[in-house]
């Protein structure tokens, strides 16, 4: 058993005390900063590109569909850590209660395993799109997209029910104080004072599965595609090809690369310290970096964002 200077109990703690950066008080101000200027692009950025996705008819793709989940999905990302994290930096007591803890991790590991589906179902359709240009409409149709963000969703919520019944069973023994900024499975299973083995087993073979599986079908993806695009003769054709592609592979990195690092290592060598700054990381930077992303390599986001304010503007006037 952990050891704890505190009385064993089988009740819950009624709240936890979230560290953060309360260690290192200098660097809470600057932080604070960071993270609301953040999280203000990351909802006028996400909510822009759903705009543009619904009101532009020239956005009326499969591609932009998955696109109008993801914006959405990042903006209660970030919604579901940020606010919390902002009130504690300005607050001398930085708690949240069992119940608010509860729910937070089981929104985080939704939305996380949800984006994991969600950006394979985005690879395949690159994959069809450059590959089988011929085919693009009847393969990738509306029903296709609408099952295929639906099991995005879906998945993402089985996987974290999982986590939640089994966290939820956890003793504490009177701990309450987690090294994170918010609360995730991973500092959960840390805190606690019971065996923990099938907790950490249960988490490394589910996302493995929702990170792996999804990863693999990404990688073949686009290893096609670039066999496909290797073929084309113009350079031009190429450039276009890549270009369209290339956002994509710079959201995935962003997303997977902190994710590996963080879930798929063993247990014994997770480091709090560590890993509290990589979930900040892929809670905040991540969902505000990808409409930037998708806005400044994508004219056809460009130009219904363009489209989009003279709308607004007009209606301003």
């Amino acid at each position: 058993m952990k050891s704890d200077n505190q009385s064993c109990s089988g009740d819950p703690p009624k709240a936890f005390i979230l560290l953060g950066v309360s260690d290192r008080p200098w660097l809470e101000l600057p932080l604070f900063v960071v993270l609301l200027l953040s999280y203000v692009l990351a909802m006028l950025g996400n909510v822009a590109i759903i705009l543009a996705s619904q009101l532009d008819p020239q956005l009326h793709s499969p591609m932009y569909t998955f696109l109008s989940h993801l914006s959405f999905l990042d903006l209660c990302y970030t919604t579901t850590t940020v606010p919390q994290m902002l009130v504690n930096m300005g607050s001398s007591q930085k708690t949240i209660s069992y119940g608010g803890c509860t729910v937070q991790y089981a929104v985080f590991h939704w939305l996380g395993c949800t984006e994991c589906i969600l950006l394979a179902a985005m690879a395949l359709d690159r994959y069809v799109a450059i590959c089988e240009p011929l085919h693009y409409a009847v393969l990738m149709h509306r029903a296709l997209c609408q099952q295929l963000v639906a099991l995005a969703w879906l998945s993402g919520f089985g996987n974290s029910f999982v986590q939640v019944v089994l966290t939820v069973q956890l003793p504490f023994c009177g701990r309450q104080v987690l090294n994170n900024f918010f609360c995730e499975v991973p500092a959960m299973i840390k805190l606690s004072c019971a065996d923990t083995a099938v907790n950490d087993a249960t988490l490394a073979v589910l996302v493995a599965f929702f990170v792996l599986v999804p990863l693999a079908l990404i990688l073949l993806s686009y290893g096609f595609i670039a066999r496909a695009v290797l073929r084309i003769q113009s350079s031009k054709g190429r450039h276009k090809a890549f270009g369209t592609c290339s956002s994509h592979l710079m959201v995935v990195s962003l997303f997977y690369l902190p994710a590996i690092y963080m879930y798929l290592q063993p247990p014994s060598s997770y480091s709090q310290e560590q890993g509290k700054f990589i979930s900040l990381f892929y809670s905040i930077i991540t969902p505000t970096l990808n409409p930037f992303i998708y806005t400044l390599r994508n004219k056809d986001v460009k130009g219904a964002l363009r489209r989009l304010l003279a709308r607004i503007w007009r209606l301003c006037g």
